[in-house]
């Protein structure tokens, strides 16, 4: 009993302490960025995998500050893989960088928590390098010549060409005049406008190109435009709530469409909403389809107004053809 305690004493003398941290199992980590190498606006994808013991809480960072350069295009995803011997869990964020260079990615530490003690894992300087849509060799200078000690006056000839120069140039303002002039004096239908600033605006493609925000907001610009240019109530400097009152006594207006639209618009423009790719490419389609019906309703009047003139118009001949 004596010898037992006293090699117990010893053992405990001999083994050094061991701390909860160096007890616990270990968390392993892996960073990717794909791809590495992006333009400016072009989305890319940032994907943390964690894996830790059975039991641990998991905590990712949310999305990067959206007044930086580089900003969530989509909130954070979340995937479990199945493992019967750790607990594994991948984190994806889909961003867009917004200036040149190698630009930081700000996401900060991943929490786990192993029988209640914290643990931050670092994720370690991530970065995209955004390249600069310009030719490699912009910025070059290429230094002129030295000029002669003694200049003297060009020769006779290049007078001659800047002459026919300038009558040429002359020409063509005279022309380009008479064209606008022409252009000016017929007038353009506005439906036949807007009808062509639509097809201007969804060849952009800018849904594709992960700026659907601004798809919708080129597309309700496009339709304020058009009311505007065909009632005479509705300005382009009005709010969206001034130009529903001021549009409630239209008949030919869908006013309940229209509120929806804007609504949404303006939650998108002024409150950076973000907006799914499909309800995007909706609400472009619902602004061009109210275009159409106020068209096709301001027509039907136009028709029926002249249907009703010309009525009046035979009926005031009648008594003369009589007498």
């Amino acid at each position: 009993m004596i010898v037992s305690l006293a090699r117990f004493a010893l053992l405990a003398v001999l083994v050094p302490a061991v701390s909860p941290a160096q007890q616990s199992p270990p968390v392993r980590a892996g960073t990717s960025v794909q791809p590495d190498t992006v333009t400016v606006g072009d989305p890319f994808v940032v994907t943390v995998r964690i894996a830790a013991p059975p039991g641990a809480r998991i905590t990712f960072p949310e999305s990067p500050d959206s007044g930086g350069t580089v900003e969530a295009l989509d909130p954070r995803q979340l995937r479990t893989i199945p493992d019967s011997l750790a607990v594994q869990q991948v984190a994806t964020w889909r961003l867009a960088a917004w200036d040149t260079g190698d630009q930081p990615i700000p996401l900060g530490d991943v929490e786990v928590d192993v029988d209640g003690v914290l643990r931050r894992v670092p994720l370690g300087a991530l970065s995209v390098h955004v390249r600069s849509v310009l030719p490699a060799d912009s910025a070059q200078r290429v230094p002129k010549p030295a000029r002669d000690l003694f200049e003297f006056g060009p020769p006779w000839w290049i007078w001659l060409v800047a002459a026919l120069l300038a009558a040429v140039l002359l020409a063509l303002l005279w022309w380009w005049w008479r064209r606008r002039h022409r252009r000016e004096a017929t007038p353009v239908d506005p439906f036949v406008e807007a009808e062509a600033a639509f097809e201007r605006v969804e060849a952009l493609g800018l849904v594709s190109a992960g700026e659907r925000g601004r798809h919708v907001a080129l597309m309700v610009d496009v339709l304020r435009g058009y009311l505007a240019a065909i009632i005479p109530e509705a300005l382009e400097s009005r709010t969206s709530s001034e130009l529903l009152t001021a549009l409630a006594v239209r008949a030919t207006v869908p006013t309940t469409r229209l509120a929806t639209v804007l609504g949404e618009a303006d939650l998108i423009k002024f409150a950076r909403r973000s907006v799914a790719a499909d309800r995007a490419r909706a609400l472009g389609e619902e602004a061009r389809a109210i275009a159409v019906v106020v068209h096709d309703a301001a027509e039907a009047d136009r028709e029926a107004m002249a249907a009703a003139a010309a009525e009046a118009d035979a009926a005031a001949r009648r008594p003369e053809r009589a007498a």
